[in-house]
This record gives structure tokens, sequence and C-alpha cells, in this order.
């Protein structure tokens, strides 16, 4: 028999021996043979000690929400339910029936589902997230994307309307329907929607089991507020999560690409990713100096668009244009210049027209994001220590994320700064991989933590 949380959260059994006392330490057993085998054999009418009939009486006294409400004033102020008995009470709680520790009830449920939870951790990105397991590596890579009816904010398919299922909806929605990225510029732009994109992701995960607690590291970018922290910290918690850690995107960028953050040398990543730069110089597990700009991927892809109305007189979406972005995007010279044909509306005729765009045509486009993104890691570099500045000459820079894939990126940053550039290993999934390192030995990283855990 399968018992799952919805029975559990409606009947909680009170035993009570021959002599019509509540059995002592019934919390500790309870919690020994777990929920499922105590429902079961209540309704068989058997000892869950033994599995032999029962000899004193089964009796559902404490029913969800009314019993609890009734028993426990501080609930609800409604005079009229608090009939229940003090033997019911003391079944609760092991100080006899102090309404104050109700929450110590619940920590062995928490434990309990919490070990039956998978731990992950989380690059809640603007552009796509994705999701670390502990010893599986990344099960989960989707957009960042929901379709949700409009005005009311439920998601459509009955809550799986997410991730690649939403995006091939962008754009394409008719008036009662909205696809949107809940995150802005690597924030949380809608709470409510950002919390059932979690909410969706981590039963995902579970594969449909909705009351697991797991334990969650999310990677967040440097540059957001305090309150920008607390959303986060909040969604995650409200869709499921039972702690909660945050690590600044460019530490855990660090650490999946095995570099040194721990150790007395400098090393600046640069993680380019949907809708903000994260430039950091790391040494000591800890930031030196760090930015955030908000030029990224989404930038460069709304500069093509301008840049084909412009210039060809023809309003594309932008998927079109991420998609010219990634086939024959670049920021450097290529060996033979590409091209491709892109379909739109006609800017001035209306009608349906489509365009030959060249790769020197995208990379005078992205010429405006690509100078922003260097100058800003120039600056990082000019508040960088002397001791550290020296590191750096060294070890160069690190690029990672979506945006560090741009054919010649890592030449142009190198031409502009003269300094050696590579990208990391998997650059995709680089912060995800860090976030399951971290979490994996979160003793040693726990100094590298972002914000407080939530309990």
């Amino acid at each position: 028999m399968s018992v799952g949380p919805r029975y559990w959260g409606s009947t909680c059994y009170q035993i009570h021996s021959n002599r019509g006392r509540p059995l002592s330490g019934l919390p500790r057993f309870l919690w020994s043979v777990g929920p499922a085998h105590l429902i079961s054999c209540s309704r068989e009418g058997l000892n869950p000690r033994c599995g032999t009939p029962w000899e004193g009486k089964f009796s559902p006294e404490l029913l969800l929400p009314e019993a609890w409400i009734g028993h426990f004033p501080f609930l609800c102020s409604t005079q009229g339910r608090r009939h229940r008995t003090e033997a019911a009470q003391t079944t609760l709680f092991s100080n006899g029936g102090n309404p104050g520790n109700m929450m110590n009830f619940f920590k062995p449920m928490e434990w309990a589902f919490g070990h039956m939870s998978v731990d992950m951790g989380i690059d809640l990105g603007t552009a796509n997230t994705l999701v670390c397991v502990k010893g599986r590596g990344i099960i989960l890579n989707e957009p960042s994307v929901v379709a949700v009816k409009s005005g009311t904010k439920e998601i459509l398919l009955d809550g799986m309307a997410v991730g690649n299922t939403a995006k091939a909806m962008l754009g394409k929605t008719p008036g009662g329907i909205e696809a949107i990225r809940p995150l802005q510029h690597g924030v949380i732009a809608d709470f409510d929607v950002t919390e059932k994109m979690l909410r969706y992701f981590i039963t995902k995960v579970h594969e449909g089991r909705h009351w697991v607690k797991p334990q969650v590291v999310i990677a967040v970018p440097v540059g957001i507020t305090p309150v920008e922290r607390r959303a986060v910290i909040h969604s995650a918690e409200r869709a499921g999560a039972r702690r909660v850690y945050l690590i600044d995107e460019p530490m855990a960028a660090g650490i999946g690409c095995d570099m040194p953050v721990t150790e007395a040398r400098g090393t600046l990543v640069v993680d380019i990713g949907g809708g903000t730069t994260e430039i950091a110089v790391l040494s000591l597990a800890g930031a030196v100096v760090s930015t955030s700009l908000r030029v990224a991927g989404d930038d460069m892809d709304e500069a093509i668009v301008s840049y084909v109305r412009r210039h060809h007189n023809l309003l594309i979406g932008e998927q079109s244009a991420e998609r010219l972005k990634l086939n024959i995007g670049s920021a450097w010279s290529m060996k033979q210049e590409l091209s491709m044909e892109v379909g739109g509306r006609d800017a001035v005729s209306g009608l349906p027209r489509k365009a030959v765009i060249t790769s020197l045509e995208i990379r005078d486009a992205l010429a405006h994001p690509v100078r922003l993104i260097c100058e800003a890691i120039r600056g990082i570099l000019e508040e960088a220590p002397p001791e550290i500045a020296a590191d750096l000459y060294d070890a160069g820079i690190t690029m990672v994320g979506g945006g560090g894939l741009l054919y010649g990126l890592p030449e142009a940053i190198g031409d502009h700064l003269g300094l050696r550039v590579r990208v990391g290993d998997e650059p995709l999934s680089a912060v995800a991989r860090g976030t399951g390192i971290f979490l994996d030995k979160l003793d040693v990283f726990s100094k590298v933590l972002a914000a407080e855990e939530i309990d």
C-alpha cells in the first residue's frame, strides 16, 4: 500500500494502551516505523510494532486541519473547537502539550522527507536553468521560460508548460497565453512564476514526487541586492527546498572548472550568461574584486534585431536573432565568412519576407556589446591589487557561460586587454557543476556562502 503525504497530512492516529492512557514515547516510535507503516497498520487494526492484532484501541482522533486548529489556540482563535482531550496533546508533544514546541514535532518529518530527497545544485539563469545532482552530474538543462494564462499566472498543461515546451511558444502565443521569462538580468522579475518554475524542476528531478524536501545550492549574480537574494531564497523555500544556500556565480564557475579558488593565487573568471556578465577576481575562496554587467547574450540578440531592422527593414523575433548569433555570429574575423537566410515581417509593407544576412553584418551588430564586456573586464583588472595582477598575467582569463562560445570572442578580448584568454571546459555547465561540487564538499566551501542557511 502506497501512502502519500496527503494521507499523512490529513490523519494522525493516537495509540492508547489497554488502560486508556496514550503510549509514552510515541513520537520517537512513530518516526522509527514511518508514517506509511503506521497508517497501514492502523487501518488493519494491527500493532505496528509486531504486526499482530492490536489489543488496545486505535482512534483517528486528530483529523487535520480541524482537530489540530482546535488543539492549538495559537493557530486559530475559534473557541468552539477546544474540545479535544489533554491526552491527545500529550501524544503530539513530548513536553506535556506545550504548543510552543509544535515545530519540534515536525522536525522528524522534515528529516525523513529530506533523506528521501535528492540534494541538488541549481544554476538559475536568465536564459537556461541547469540542475546538478550529487553523484549524477548535470541531469536537467532547460530554458527558463514558463507559459501561463494571461492575467492568472496559471501554468498551462497542468503545470507542465515549462522549459523547452514553453520556449517553443515564445512569440507565437494567442491573446490568452503568455510565454514569459520570470528572471531578467539574473534576478527574479516575477516571484510567483519563478516559484512554480523551481517547483517544476525539483519535482522533475524527483520523478514526480511532490513531497520531497531537498537541500539546494543556487548560483546567483554577484551584483544583486540583499532583497533580491532573499527573493531567491524564499522562492526556493516555497518551491519545496528544506535548506537553501546561495553562492556567487563566478565562484561556482571557478569551482566547476577546477580552478585554484581556495589558494593564495589570483584567478579571473568571466561568466557571460543570458542576462548578465559576471566578472570576478578570486583568491582564498573569495572575490577580491567583482562586478556584474547587465550586458550579455540577450543584449546581443537585441543588437541583432536592431541591426536587421535598420539595415534590411525587416522585423525579426528573439529566437530568429539567437539562431543568427549561434550559426553565423562572431566577434573576430572568420576564415570563411558565412551567410544565413532569416524570415520576418517587412517594416514597410507589413508582409512576410526573408533576407540573407552575412556573418560580417552580425559581427558589426555585436561590436558594441562585445566592447562593453571588454571595458568591464579592464575596469576589474585596474582595481586588482598588484600581487593579484601579477598572477593574472601568468594565469590569464577563463571564460565560461554560453556567451563564451561566440566565435572569436576570446581573441577579441585578448587583443583588447593584451592577456591570454581561454574558454573553460564545458562552459555552459561550469556554474552548475560548481554548485554540485559545492554541495559535495559543503564543509570545505562553507566559507564562500553568499547568504545564510535557511532552516
